[in-house]
């Protein structure tokens, strides 16, 4: 099991704005760091996320000609999220729905203090690695029952052809009595016999791509 803890940014290396930052200067850091939203804190606290949409649907709801805007809005005025970030204890899965509209999810402690920073780049990196995307290797999609054991007999299978797992992945299928698995493993030349001692036991092999 994955925590947060293990894969943020902690606040010391994040790009961080003070709430009292005006825009024109949080927009001049973003353009520098190549970013599209940063945390906002009142000294250490957190107090919520700027981000580039906030920024420019608060400028055309304005009144204010850009420069005005930019001038006397300050970061604290736009920062958004504000009773929404997460825990460095949780579980490193909870990050993948709450950035998926927003560039960033901040990590507070139960001080209200700002520990640190996940993003969308770090939680991509992370499925990626997840499912082995970086590595060469096969993989085989199949579908087996829900009955108890089928994961360590899948284990006991490729230990059998001595086959070195990449990533293994389950989902939910219509029939809540089945489940779809997903596997890569590095390329050998006992693949069809492995393949072919899945179909034996009982899994229903779906697909195999070489990638």
């Amino acid at each position: 099991m994955m925590f947060v803890r293990s894969v943020m940014i902690p606040k010391n290396k994040a790009y961080v704005v003070q709430h009292t930052d005006c825009l024109k200067d949080v927009l001049h850091k973003m353009e520098e760091y190549q970013i599209d939203g940063m945390p906002v804190v009142n000294g250490s606290k957190y107090g919520g996320l700027v981000t580039l949409n906030k920024i420019y649907k608060a400028f055309f709801e304005s009144s204010l000609t850009r420069d005005d805007f930019l001038s006397s809005t300050l970061a604290g005025d736009v920062a958004t999220y504000k009773e929404d970030f997460i825990d460095e204890e949780e579980v490193f899965e909870k990050t993948f729905l709450t950035v998926k509209d927003r560039p960033l999810v901040a990590v507070v402690d139960r001080e209200g203090d700002l520990t640190g920073i996940v993003t969308r780049y770090d939680v991509i990196e992370q499925f990626q690695s997840a499912f082995g995307m970086k590595k060469k290797g096969v993989r085989i999609s199949f579908s087996a029952s829900e009955a108890e054991g089928r994961i360590a007999r899948l284990a006991e299978i490729a230990k059998q052809f001595h086959e070195n797992i990449i990533s293994l992945a389950t989902f939910d299928e219509t029939d809540k009595f089945v489940r779809r698995i997903v596997m890569k493993v590095e390329k050998q030349q006992n693949i069809d016999k492995f393949v072919q001692k899945l179909e034996s036991s009982g899994f229903r092999v779906l697909d195999i791509k070489e990638d």
